[in-house]
């Protein structure tokens, strides 16, 4: 098991700007439901292997979603259309 960068709180707000349950995420990412609703239990970084962290990213971006991970701004994401080159951040 590692850490990320990437958050519980991370993982539901691009999952609701996604507009999507639970179980579409694990079937788009090819993650377990179980895994998908472990992760979103934390607070903070989430405790994941690089995998599972490369298959959420992998499947939000399908979606629409990017992650901000700077770290000096603070854990972030956005929403963007592919047809543009900037999305709406959310902080």
């Amino acid at each position: 098991m590692s850490y990320s960068i990437l958050t519980g709180e991370q993982i539901r707000a691009a999952r609701a700007l996604s507009r999507i349950e639970q179980s579409e995420l694990a079937r788009v990412s090819g993650l377990s439901l179980q895994t998908i609703k472990r992760l979103e239990r934390f607070k903070g970084p989430i405790e994941a292997t690089t995998r599972t962290v490369i298959a959420l990213m992998t499947a939000f971006r399908s979606l629409g979603v990017v992650f901000d991970l700077d770290a000096g701004a603070g854990p972030g994401l956005r929403l963007f259309d592919a047809g543009q080159t900037q999305g709406s951040s959310v902080r």
